[in-house]
């Protein structure tokens, strides 16, 4: 076959440093922008993205000469200085990120999920929601290791 054909999606998950409230409702819309915007530059596309004021949750598609290691590294380096310009300083990404393979079936859904974040999060904390994630992708972890 002379062509590599991929349809490669991730939900990512990643949070603030220490999960501080960095993510305002002013500058929300911007960082997703520029998130959107990062992707698109790495090669790939953004679907969906949401979250609340201490986590994003992306829906992305990505090229198969994107490591998703490579492009986190970017993407989060990338937003947090364009972050750190626009707040004076007040802006960080915590270490680690939470990366789920998804099939084309499961694009709605997912979309879905990322939209209610707001709502989502009025009953369940990100820790619980990310220990979820995990354990619904059977994704073994220490919990003694997970929020250092």
């Amino acid at each position: 076959m002379p062509h590599t054909y991929t349809n490669l999606l991730y939900h990512i998950v990643y949070a603030t440093k220490e999960r501080f409230p960095f993510i305002t409702k002013e500058l929300q819309p911007r960082l997703y922008k520029y998130l959107g915007g990062t992707i698109r530059g790495l090669g790939g596309s953004m679907i969906e993205v949401g979250g609340i004021s201490d986590h994003v949750h992306l829906l992305v598609r990505l090229k198969p000469t994107m490591a998703i290691s490579d492009t986190l590294r970017d993407l989060k380096t990338n937003s947090s200085v364009w972050a750190k310009e626009i707040t004076n300083g007040k802006f960080e990404w915590q270490d680690g990120y939470g990366a789920f393979t998804v099939g084309k079936s499961q694009i709605e859904d997912v979309k879905r999920y990322i939209q209610n974040q707001e709502r989502h999060h009025l009953n369940l904390s990100f820790e619980d929601e990310f220990k979820d994630l995990l354990r619904r992708s059977d994704i073994d972890f220490d919990e003694k290791f997970l929020w250092r």
